[in-house]
């Protein structure tokens, strides 16, 4: 699998995978890009799928702080490393933010911006006081608390109990995550910006992905900004939390199917 250095790791690991018109995958907290592995399939046939892994999650390396900013920053290298000069970004949850980070710093290399279960809003001050005293709790050694207790919320009621299997197996990726990474992703979304003003300037079309049953991004505060782009697409997921790559991947892949196609004007047969 291809990886490329940059400012802060001196490895970034992604995959490359299909072939058509560039779709980048930016995946969530606490995973790494195979949390994608439900729907790539799904969107190879039709697209070039770049599905990185965060600095210190998967096989890429956190060697120092890292924020959101130069998470984007290592988008941006990875895309320049595969010669794209434009793509369709869709990140999940912290992965939009990382998404809207990367339209703040690089708007001409944004085609589109898919938002899957994200916002562009930074941490109010108890969202804040509430990471806080997890990263107090991981660097007491209560990382494997943390994750137990982090992953069964990032699903819906109804989910958890007709598949708990899959929940748990999402816990045992998790776990394989060390403390510094858990620690500097919190960091990162602690200190980053509020990049709502972003939204009504975009020359490009934002899509939303909403879980009705979402118990960390309450779709009401969601509802407040998916009309302030120029062209927005807006999906509600009934019965689905925080994670539709996972609670309702065939979805999923349409959704982000019809949005790339409709940014590329790429009219495939179906």
């Amino acid at each position: 699998m291809p990886e490329v250095t940059t400012s802060v790791s001196s490895r970034i690991f992604y995959r490359k995978i299909g072939s058509g018109p560039v779709l980048v995958l930016l995946h969530g907290f606490p995973e790494n890009g195979t949390i994608w592995r439900t729907i790539w399939d799904g969107l190879s046939a039709s697209f070039t799928l770049i599905i990185p892994d965060l600095p210190g999650s998967g096989n890429s390396v956190l060697e120092k702080e890292t924020g959101i900013g130069e998470m984007a920053d290592c988008i941006k290298s990875v895309m320049d490393n595969e010669g794209i000069k434009r793509a369709v970004i869709a990140g999940h949850s912290m992965g939009g933010y990382v998404g809207f980070e990367f339209a703040a710093r690089y708007p001409e290399r944004l085609a589109g911006l898919s938002l899957v279960h994200s916002i562009a809003l930074a941490d109010d001050e108890d969202k804040k006081r509430t990471r806080l005293k997890a990263i107090e709790l991981i660097q007491k050694g209560g990382k494997d608390i943390f994750v137990k207790q982090i992953i069964p919320n990032l699903f819906s009621n109804a989910f958890k109990q007709s598949s708990s299997n899959m929940v748990e197996e999402q816990i045992e990726r998790a776990l394989k995550m060390d403390a510094a990474s858990l620690v500097n992703f919190y960091d990162a979304m602690i200190a980053r910006k509020d990049n709502s003003g972003i939204l009504e300037k975009a020359d490009y079309p934002v899509q939303w992905i909403i879980g009705m049953d979402d118990n960390v991004i309450y779709y009401k505060k969601i509802l407040e900004q998916c009309y302030k782009s120029p062209v927005n697409f807006v999906s509600f997921y009934n019965n689905c939390g925080h994670m539709s790559m996972i609670e309702a991947p065939g979805q999923l892949i349409a959704d982000l199917k019809e949005f790339t196609e409709y940014r590329y004007e790429y009219h495939i047969t179906r």
